[in-house]
């Protein structure tokens, strides 16, 4: 019996630390890239450091900087405004075309297709078409529309360009999801709804709506983080431009670390970026209870 046991406690102990050299290299990754970073960034918030001399603590006097600066203000309203704009259009369009696609119309696989290439295509090739099509002397939409609009070059334009090219990058990835939750609906409902003499507008407000509250809430809770953490379209397609009408939060810590060799700067910019997705984010989770049909917990 003795001897029964020990060879199953050798065996529980051998497969523990199998286990554990199976997930070291994942654990090391995360400690080296992600781990001591956070805590090395937010002790250079509180310093001054141009990545070439010695570090020289600065208390709050990094983040006093960002906080009282005209510029700051105006590249927080940015941020807000294009979440805001890419989080409401980013959810409304791709649960219509979902809701479309999901009653079997001619064609629904080729359409599912075609809305979710963009998702997966690069933002290089994307930023590259779409610069093409906003440009005001031969881009295709000044053509289509037979406007002459500066699309990326006006200040007024610039940020609604942007917007308009990251909701229909995101269209495809947010419809697929949707069509999955709407694919674990039982068609029932939708027949109890149309036996009550429900309409399809009716249908869709008061019964596809409420099933897809928990799907909604998900989606709006990642399309508004990634928003705020927007940065290669601006990198590619405005360079934060014109006058600071699309700098976000997210190029200005690339701004301020690499082009101002501020790292101290920037690393207070990313801390301020965090707690306001914090913030909006524990306040959906907070709101789930009104939002989410029969949330209860």
């Amino acid at each position: 019996m003795n001897k029964l046991t020990g060879f199953v406690n050798h065996i529980l102990n051998t497969e523990k630390y199998a286990a554990w050299l199976f997930i070291l290299p994942a654990v090391t990754g995360i400690l080296i890239f992600i781990i001591i970073p956070i805590f090395f960034s937010f002790g250079l918030s509180f310093a001054r450091w141009d990545l070439l001399n010695p570090m020289q603590f600065a208390g709050l006097d990094n983040y006093k900087e960002i906080l009282t600066e005209p510029l700051f203000g105006k590249i927080l309203l940015n941020t807000v405004v294009f979440a805001f704009s890419t989080s409401v259009l980013g959810v409304i369009i791709p649960i219509i075309l979902a809701v479309i696609l999901n009653s079997k119309i001619r064609g629904s696989e080729f359409f599912k297709t075609a809305y979710f290439l963009p998702f997966i295509t690069p933002m290089i090739v994307i930023g590259i078409v779409w610069q093409w099509i906003f440009d005001p002397n031969i881009g295709l939409l000044n053509k289509v529309l037979h406007l002459h609009i500066n699309w990326l070059y006006d200040p007024h334009w610039a940020m609604p360009a942007l917007i308009i090219v990251s909701v229909w990058k995101l269209i495809g990835y947010n419809m697929i999801i949707f069509l999955a939750s709407l694919s674990g609906i039982s068609n029932s409902m939708f027949e109890a709804a149309k036996i009550d003499g429900a309409n399809p507008f009716e249908t869709f407000l008061y019964v596809t709506i409420p099933l897809l509250s928990p799907t909604i809430f998900f989606v709006v809770i990642i399309t508004a983080v990634s928003s705020f953490q927007i940065f290669d379209l601006i990198y590619l397609m405005t360079q934060g431009g014109p006058l600071d009408s699309t700098n976000v939060l997210v190029y200005a810590i690339y701004k301020n670390a690499f082009e101002y060799f501020n790292a101290g700067k920037a690393s207070a910019i990313a801390y301020v970026l965090f707690v306001i997705i914090l913030i909006l984010t524990l306040i959906q989770w907070n709101l789930r209870k009104k939002l989410v049909y029969n949330e209860t917990e």
